[in-house]
């Protein structure tokens, strides 16, 4: 084993501090969402699955042994965040929002929706709602679309996966009711 003399360890040590600014700010910095790619994916799940990774905000259909499209999605702020496994149990184009009575106590503005939004270019959940069910119940947390494409790439919502509505039309049309969703 090596021992690190006074000097390695009074340069590691300041090279340690001046570089933490500079990672903040790298951190910081958010590169443009470019749009949906194929990519080189391995995974042990089947092709059709959905598998998004909060931490990268990405969302992942498999559609090959080794492939899946990639796309950019908005997470949970802290606090609203969910994982688990689910299935798609219900497939809704232009849905209806309705904002839970939670959210309604931290925002009253949205009282006048408490009956439901129509769906429409207005509504937050976007173009096409992909409704989650675990044990067979809604888990209340949806993969949908968002009438705030800057958020993409973000923790901006209450808990839902986001899409740009052009991307998650286009995932509405590859997947099924019964499809399997990993959320890590």
């Amino acid at each position: 084993m090596r021992i690190m003399d006074r000097r390695s360890f009074l340069i590691a040590a300041f090279s340690a501090v001046t570089a933490t600014p500079a990672l903040a700010a790298a951190k910081k910095k958010r590169i443009a969402y470019q749009g949906a790619e194929v990519v080189e994916f391995r995974t042990p799940e089947r092709r059709g699955t959905v598998i998004v990774n909060t931490g990268e905000r990405a969302l992942y259909h498999v559609i090959g042994s080794e492939t899946a499209v990639r796309y950019g999605v908005a997470v949970g702020k802290a606090g609203f965040d969910w994982a688990g496994i689910a299935k798609i149990g219900r497939k809704v184009a232009w849905p209806t929002w309705t904002p839970p009575a939670s959210m309604i106590r931290r925002r009253p503005e949205l009282a006048e929706w408490a009956d439901g939004m129509p769906g429409g270019p207005d509504n937050p959940l976007g173009a096409r709602a992909l409704y989650l069910y675990a044990n067979g119940r809604d888990t209340m947390f949806r993969i949908h679309g968002t009438n705030e494409p800057w958020s993409i790439g973000t923790a901006a919502s209450s808990g839902c996966i986001r899409m740009l509505n052009e991307e998650v039309s286009e995932l509405y049309e590859n997947v099924r009711i019964g499809t399997k969703v990993i959320v890590l």
